[in-house]
């Protein structure tokens, strides 16, 4: 199974849709004219050769987009998500989706940071791009110990406001105690790269 971002399905047709809708078939349009490396160098196993994440990686401390904290989110089981409890703590936020196989891989992956460094203050949340069903239905075979919150396609616009111009999956955010973006990735990560980031910024 390849670990090549996976990119989404455009949504429906809608006015209010429009921008993430552009966003999404450039994502597959790059697949479509060949740029398997450009993904590639984004992808948790880079393509030989390719700088690892390095138009991702290391978001020198640019400050969460105004608002960001008045978002609101419904959980898989019901009842909202308590987003605004997150801040002030280091924070691991990713952008994920039940037909994304590089996004199902990393799962436990993300599940195992969280029990490691829940302790030590931080936080993980999973935002899920698809719909409340088949979450459902993938936490029933896959329990992760992690908040979940079912973003839908209103999600992209807040992985763009993050940095995701590209509009792929899966997507993972890093930020601080102090609402600062200290990491950025395309394509999916694993435990020990995880790990990494955190210890970097303790």
């Amino acid at each position: 199974m390849s670990d090549t971002p996976t990119p989404p399905s455009p949504p429906p047709e809608t006015p209010s849709s429009t921008r993430r809708r552009t966003l999404l078939f450039a994502a597959a349009g790059l697949g479509a004219t060949g740029l398997g490396a450009w993904w590639a160098t984004r992808s948790s196993t880079p393509a030989a050769g390719a700088a690892p994440d390095a138009a991702l990686a290391g978001a020198d401390g640019d400050l969460l987009p105004d608002g960001f904290w008045q978002h609101q989110f419904e959980q898989p089981s019901g009842g909202p998500l308590d987003w605004a409890a997150l801040q002030g703590r280091p924070l691991l936020i990713n952008f994920w989706a039940t037909w994304c196989p590089p996004c199902v891989k990393e799962m436990p992956e993300l599940d195992r940071f969280h029990e490691a460094f829940g302790p030590r203050g931080w936080q993980v949340v999973g935002l899920a791009i698809d719909g409340p069903t088949p979450v459902r239905e993938f936490l029933g075979r896959t329990p992760v110990r992690f908040p979940i919150g079912l973003a839908g396609m209103d999600g992209t616009d807040l992985a763009a406001s993050l940095g995701n111009t590209a509009g792929g999956l899966p997507f993972t955010v890093l930020v601080d105690a102090q609402g600062r973006i200290r990491q950025r990735k395309m394509g999916a990560t694993h435990y020990e790269e995880l790990a990494a980031w955190a210890g970097a910024i303790a």
